[in-house]
């Protein structure tokens, strides 16, 4: 298990006991949204559209720091598109991902290698390497 030296920030959310059908609030009040589980006609998001935004978001953000030690100029319309699929396994549930990662204009090779950096330093890859199946791809 790896120990934090220093912590950076903490996000504190209350989910009431409806879970997948009912609500989350952050303690500042910044995130307020309904949940509603995959699949259904339900008004809000589900935990693997949470998932898929935040690790995409941490994941342009550890582009970006390998992109500035190479000193890499990235371009305006850099995208990652995450999927995250909820699963079935045995019994159990499971989960899956993939990150589709656009970077036009900078060379492919330049481009993988920010790909590798990146997913070696973000937060999300390191909690899921070895625990769930991932396929980070190049547009």
């Amino acid at each position: 298990m790896t120990q934090l030296d220093k912590v950076l920030y903490t996000g504190r959310t209350h989910t009431t006991s409806g879970g997948r059908d009912g609500s989350a609030r952050s303690d500042d009040g910044r995130l307020d949204i309904a949940l509603s589980s995959p699949g259904t006609k339900g008004a809000g998001t589900n935990p693997e559209q949470l998932f898929a935004a935040g690790w995409s978001a941490c994941f342009i953000g550890a582009i970006g720091l390998a992109a500035q030690a190479a000193k890499v100029t990235l371009p305006e319309d850099l995208s990652v598109d995450a999927e995250v699929d909820l699963g079935r396994i045995g019994d159990g549930y499971a989960l899956q991902a993939r990150l589709l990662v656009n970077l036009p204009g900078v060379p492919r090779d330049t481009a993988q290698a920010l790909i590798d950096a990146a997913h070696n330093t973000c937060p999300y890859s390191k909690a899921t390497r070895g625990n769930i199946d991932v396929t980070i791809t190049l547009a």
